[in-house]
């Protein structure tokens, strides 16, 4: 059984417990007393299933059952063994009585009952609400607003003269006292280290709260790329204006977008490794601002066009130089980091190809969402290509939505040659298989094209977004690919020695638990996306010093998918639900964490800056998932507070 499922089925017996201890204290003042016999019943069946599952949920990790170990299941088995002792007798006795149903029971009876649903509800109401971790705070309310609502049962049942004056103030109390304890602030920076160490005078933790900075140490601003390219390297310049235009689709519909030179998607930067790469970023009329982070590449901090962090926004009527060398091909992408959940959506992303055309066809196909419409590069109809048999055929497939797509390729087997702009170690043919791509990701197919039949791409099931035809007017067949099943890219491919193994020593440790719950970001209390409890800018920035061999446990517990992203670093896949990959080693700049997985990954720390570590569906980002990860030392004049 996964965990995904683990998960819901918690869910569900929360619900029935809460449902069935509620039902019966409403039926036990109603003097409907089989009918409550016969809900109590169900409300112990239910809070015992939600027991097994929650321990259920406990050997998959300690992350997925810690709040209802710790504050749910206690309170409701105190309150449901009590009101089964209290209540269980009492409805027996009152059912056999000759007056049946119509008997009356004590107020205690009743309280009881509605006691354990209050219990029950509170505890689902914490795993929705709060979530990961429960804190001394959370456990103190909770029990205070259990505690309270019987309280006011009790005053509705019992009577206006029978209020227990000392458990109503102990309530206030804990109740109060939870609050306050809620507001205290969160840790600034987390090292990694199991035993902490001290890392005072450095600037930068100042600036992982949101607060200025006096620059201490190496300023971010001097990690910059440099002025020269590589020998034998060209230098390949760009400019890219930032504006507001209407586009116009393939299909003739027009569209209103944001836009790099007045085109969706912007132009292709293209380099070959050696060449030093030149953008200049004007903003036309973009009001928020714009800048070009690098999806994938790992620049130096300062070209990483973080606005607050390595820059200020480019606002109208100002520009910004990204330089950087171009030191490994592959597949990448760009894209606005100001405002960027509204800023890509609406259309400011471009690719970033380097390395020479492959021989043959080389296609490079960004995936985007356009008004509900799956959209690739400007053509929202199918894309035909005429291509001649025996050509060699590269699809570089680049999702620059917040949400996975799924290809399917038909009419001929492929080999998925790259993920994340790095070729995989023998890859295999593959054939009526399906991928799934994480948002920011992409994915590079080889294939030869074949004499006897035409090639399509489906995205997502629908229409077809590539036909490959061997004649011009050819119509390519459309195949149903629902049915096929996903490629497992850990089992893909031929294992290789990798640099970094589970067995090393690692320097730091990380552990990131994704969910959704209430959180102060900032001080400010929002329904958030958090990490570990919290929401930015309120997330302890993780330390690491150069040089480091870095662990990162990543736990995804609420029911989203969660494109986990790091800036500045590729990282090497260890497992994935404790399982090691069997295929190729797998290094990715961003991996989708279905609900209930866990992943460790790891990179060794040879990139000096400060860096985002977020969540790739950007309305996530900008919803509080999303932290920083800085090297000891360097330090920001910026504000620091950018969290989309």
């Amino acid at each position: 059984m996964t965990t995904a499922l683990l998960m819901t089925l918690d869910l569900l017996a929360a619900v029935l417990a809460a449902a069935t201890w509620l039902g019966a204290g409403v039926a036990a003042a109603s003097h409907r007393l089989r009918t409550a016999l016969a809900l109590l019943a169900a409300a112990v069946l239910a809070s015992l299933a939600r027991t097994g599952v929650v321990f259920g949920l406990a050997s998959a990790g300690w992350w997925f059952a810690q709040e209802k170990v710790t504050v749910a299941l206690p309170l409701l088995l105190v309150t449901g063994v009590a009101a089964t002792a209290l209540a269980g007798p009492r409805l027996v006795r009152a059912a056999r009585s000759p007056s049946g149903d119509g008997a009356a029971v004590s107020p205690a009876v009743v309280v009881s009952l509605l006691g354990a649903g209050y219990a029950a509800a509170g505890g689902l109401a914490g795993t929705l609400l709060i979530g990961y971790p429960a804190t001394l705070s959370t456990a103190l309310v909770t029990v205070a607003a259990v505690a309270g609502a019987m309280l006011i049962t009790w005053r509705i049942v019992a009577g206006p003269g029978r209020s227990p004056r000392v458990a109503i103030a102990i309530t206030l109390v804990t109740g109060l006292a939870g609050t306050g304890l809620a507001f205290f602030p969160s840790p600034e920076m987390d090292d990694g280290r199991e035993v902490a160490l001290s890392h005072s005078g450095m600037g930068h933790l100042a600036m992982a709260a949101g607060s200025p900075v006096t620059p201490v140490g190496r300023p971010v601003t001097s990690l910059r790329g440099p002025d020269a390219p590589a020998t034998g390297g060209a230098v390949r310049r760009y400019t890219l204006s930032a504006g507001t235009a209407t586009i116009t689709l393939s299909s003739g519909q027009k569209v209103a977008a944001w836009t790099f030179n007045g085109r969706v998607p912007g132009p292709p930067i293209t380099a070959n490794v050696g060449d030093l790469v030149e953008v200049r970023l004007r903003n036309t009329d973009i009001r928020s601002g714009v800048t070009l982070h690098w999806h994938g590449y790992d620049v130096p901090s300062g070209e990483d066009g973080v606005p607050g962090l390595t820059q200020e926004a480019v606002l109208p009527g100002q520009e910004f130089v990204y330089r950087f060398l171009a030191d490994r091909p592959g597949t990448f992408w760009y894209h606005t980091h100001e405002v960027s959940d509204l800023g890509v959506r609406m259309g400011l992303y471009g690719t970033l190809i380097v390395g020479p055309p492959s021989a043959g066809v080389d296609l490079t196909l960004p995936v985007h969402t356009f008004g509900g419409k799956t959209v690739v590069g400007d053509h929202d109809q199918p894309i035909d290509q005429r291509v001649s048999p025996g050509t060699p055929v590269r699809l570089r497939l680049v999702n620059t939505d917040n949400t996975p797509h799924r290809f399917a390729l038909s009419g001929t087997p492929y080999r998925l040659v790259a993920v994340d702009g790095t070729d995989l170690n023998g890859p295999g043919e593959l054939d009526r298989t399906a991928l799934r791509l994480p948002a920011g990701g992409r994915y590079d197919l080889a294939f030869t094209m074949p004499a006897g039949r035409d090639v399509v791409l489906n995205t997502d099931d629908r229409t077809p977004s590539v036909r490959l035809t061997r004649q011009a007017s050819a119509s390519a067949a459309e195949e149903d690919t629902k049915a096929w099943p996903d490629l497992d890219l850990t089992t893909y491919g031929t294992p290789a020695a990798t640099p970094i193994t589970s067995a090393d020593r690692f320097d730091r440790r990380f552990t990131l638990v994704l969910d959704r719950g209430l959180s102060l970001a900032g001080g400010r209390p929002m329904y958030a996306y958090t990490v570990n409890g919290h929401a930015f800018p309120s997330i302890p920035t993780e330390m690491v010093s150069q040089g480091d061999l870095v662990l990162l446990t990543v736990v995804n517990r609420s029911r989203d998918i969660h494109p986990w992203h790091l800036h500045g670093h590729r990282v090497l896949v260890l497992s994935r639900d404790g399982r090691a990959p069997t295929g190729s080693p797998l290094w990715l700049d961003t991996f989708d964490l279905q609900p209930g997985e866990v992943w460790t990954v790891a990179f060794r720390a040879t990139n000096p800056g400060l860096w985002m570590n977020h969540c790739h569906n950007l309305i996530h980002a900008d919803q509080g998932m999303a932290l920083h990860l800085a090297y000891e030392g360097v330090t920001t004049p910026f504000h620091g507070a950018h969290g989309g």
